[in-house]
């Protein structure tokens, strides 16, 4: 049963809403900007600007919150909204997470209860104009850098099964398809990236495979691209087409092509680190 919450006091002395911590919803619309919203006057840092979301349940995730919240508050669907990152900040015994999220389709958001003023979708680079939340104008300057991106797990699907001597070479398709339904789950529970290691992605996952491996389906999760010929060109020509503004992580060990790959502005990982998050 859900224990209503309360005010927790963190070891920087400042009071809090949540037992068990609090999560608010970034989301972002490409031609609108992001969702804020004004907090009625009676609340806890009234009349100032914010986030949708609140306190977190016992065993929810912090994406789970965060959605929960932005569709209590301001209507908006959990299945319109994509998670793409998320951050958090301890306050020592009481953490805030913000997840950062695209709208996978035109939002109709509408204040739901009591607790807002007023929605309102804000250009990215009006947010600090307005009157801000005390903890949302410290995160903002950090959080605008990731808004709007999204994390692309390019994966070298020869070089890592080829990692791992478990008879792969006599069914390349049959294993190329066990590590596409492996990656699958990442894109539900997401990951830290190396280079990105303060916040936590959700990726968009690119398997690359190669002969006889070519023509296996994507699922869910896992976009497969069959290389004509070469998997390394066509790795390096997938990282070549990926938008500037996102972060290309690509999963081999291979040290020619991970130099291609970096000149092209991407970061490497090798399959080891990969398979542990699988295992």
């Amino acid at each position: 049963m859900f224990v209503e919450d309360t005010f927790v006091t963190c070891e920087q002395g400042h009071r809090h809403w949540g037992l068990h911590g609090a999560a608010g919803l970034l989301l972002t619309d490409p031609e609108r900007g992001v969702l804020l919203q004004r907090r009625a006057w009676w609340t806890h840092h009234g009349r100032t600007w914010a986030l949708p979301g609140g306190a977190m349940r016992p065993g929810e995730t912090p994406a789970e919150a965060a959605t929960r919240e932005a569709d209590e508050e301001a209507a908006v669907p959990p299945e319109a909204v994509r998670p793409l990152a998320s951050s958090t900040v301890d306050h020592g015994g009481w953490a805030y997470t913000t997840v950062l999220a695209e709208a996978r389709e035109r939002v109709n958001e509408r204040v739901r209860n009591k607790e807002s003023a007023e929605l309102r979708w804000v250009p990215v680079d009006e947010v600090d104009e307005y009157r801000l939340h005390r903890d949302f104008a410290l995160a903002w300057p950090e959080l605008r850098t990731q808004v709007g991106r999204e994390l692309v797990l390019v994966v070298d699907a020869a070089n890592v099964m080829g990692s791992r001597p478990d008879g792969w070479w006599r069914d390349r398709a049959g294993a190329a398809a066990r590590l596409r339904d492996q990656l699958a789950p990442l894109a539900l529970t997401g990951m830290t990236p190396p280079m990105l290691a303060e916040w936590y992605w959700w990726p968009r996952v690119l398997l690359v495979v190669e002969g006889q491996a070519r023509g296996i389906p994507s699922i869910p999760g896992v976009e497969v691209v069959s290389a004509p010929r070469d998997g390394d060109a066509e790795i390096v020509s997938v990282v070549g087409s990926a938008r500037a503004e996102d972060h290309v992580l690509v999963v081999t060990a291979d040290r020619e092509l991970r130099s291609r790959v970096e000149a092209e502005g991407a970061d490497t990982m090798g399959p080891r680190p990969l398979l542990n998050l699988l295992s």
